[in-house]
């Protein structure tokens, strides 16, 4: 950890510890809804080509009947969580020191529909490498905060929160912590986050790694395609034309859509439920991927925090931020060492020649057999070692003050 890097006249932002703990008469509301939910009848096809399978969502709600909130707030609760105030919102946020004085800091950025949630299985084995059979050389100091709008981060009250201003606030996040030059993960919309953090701040960013790299083809691209790029130039188009209504509604009417995931758990479950299974490698041979009790863990945050609303804003805001073409996005590089990983059933697949252009220092590009979308919980294990590799290139040496030097804001 290094000292932070402000002028010692320059107040910071004061962190608080947070523990969650939702109101009895929360939870009883939610059991009575539950137990009055209407469904409507089966879908008139024998696949999810309709959207979410009424079974498949009966056995979510089965599921989500059975939750056990209590021990999950006490399972959460035992790793370190705090919120500051950034930019006139309360962010929550994990953060957890590595034992090894060494460590480099870390931050892990999530997506939608995703939460905090998607890292708790990495936080072990990236601050805690050798107690996971790893080595002492790749321990992390772990943050991970809630975007606006998700859990119990602050819900914005007024339109600006898009990728870029998070970004900035992210590295206020680590200048309070203390932590001068870090690495930063994301996917889904982490993935902007981080991307844009990188690109505003090279000289703090010491690497970047992402699952979902922000790269698309050039037009002249799909007429010199290779075989593999047809494939992944077919399924993204097919993603687009079939699979990505769900972005467009929330990219233009996201409060007509929150009315609904705030007022009923049924269509809540439904409209995270389907992404979940539709961005996973549901493969039995790749683990199934997000396992059910996954899933109501992350429905079952939205629904008590009730931010349904909220983060499906999160896509009108960033609708209007993101570069709308290749072009724009080549025009807006990434000069900092760059690793990526990609996961076979993610649904936006992409080629190293298109990421290249962008990322301008691509150091590793890992296409890997098995995971989806949400590899902090489908495949935690293989996220943890890919993050890993990714940043022992960009590390100090282990006898640099950068690596050794405490800060006196730690928490």
């Amino acid at each position: 950890m290094t000292d932070v890097r402000t002028d010692d006249a320059v107040k910071l932002p004061e962190v608080e510890p947070f523990t969650v703990h939702v109101p009895e008469d929360d939870l009883e509301d939610l059991r009575a809804r539950l137990e009055r939910v209407r469904l409507p009848e089966r879908e008139t096809v024998p696949d999810a080509s309709q959207g979410i399978e009424r079974e498949r969502l009966t056995a979510l709600l089965d599921a989500w009947r059975e939750h056990d909130w209590r021990a999950r707030e006490a399972r959460w609760n035992a790793i370190p969580l705090y919120r500051v105030l950034l930019d006139g919102l309360r962010i929550a946020f994990w953060h957890v020191r590595s034992p090894e004085p060494g460590a480099l800091p870390l931050l892990l950025t999530h997506g939608w529909p995703g939460s905090m949630l998607e890292f708790e299985d990495v936080i072990g084995p990236l601050t805690d490498p050798v107690a996971h059979g790893g080595s002492a050389r790749d321990a992390f100091h772990v943050v991970v905060p809630s975007l606006p709008g998700f859990g119990f981060s602050d819900r914005p009250r007024e339109p600006g929160w898009n990728p870029g201003r998070v970004a900035r606030a992210w590295a206020e996040l680590m200048t309070v912590l203390g932590y001068d030059r870090f690495g930063a993960h994301g996917g889904d919309w982490g993935a902007y986050v981080s991307t844009e953090l990188a690109r505003l701040a090279p000289d703090r960013v010491r690497g970047l790694h992402l699952t979902m790299p922000l790269a698309s083809p050039l037009p002249e691209d799909r007429a010199s395609a290779d075989p593999a790029e047809r494939r992944m130039l077919e399924r993204r188009d097919h993603h687009m034309a079939d699979g990505y209504g769900f972005g467009l509604l929330m990219g233009t009417r996201p409060q007509t859509l929150g009315y609904s995931l705030v007022d009923s758990p049924a269509g809540l479950a439904a409209w995270l439920g389907k992404k979940f299974a539709a961005y996973s490698d549901t493969r039995p041979e790749a683990g199934g991927g997000v396992s059910v009790a996954q899933q109501i863990d992350g429905i079952a945050l939205y629904w008590l925090t009730g931010t349904g609303a909220s983060s499906s804003r999160w896509y009108w805001e960033a609708m209007r931020w993101v570069p709308r073409s290749a072009e724009e996005e080549n025009a807006l590089p990434v000069t900092v060492p760059t690793a990526c990983s990609l996961f076979p059933a993610d649904p936006w697949p992409t080629a190293r020649r298109w990421a290249a252009r962008r990322y301008r220092d691509l150091r590793s590009w890992h296409e890997l057999d098995r995971g989806g979308h949400f590899p902090g919980l489908e495949q935690p294990s293989l996220l943890a070692s890919e993050i890993r590799d990714a940043f022992r290139r960009t590390r100090p040496a282990a006898s640099s003050p950068e690596a050794s030097r405490p800060s006196d804001r730690s928490h």
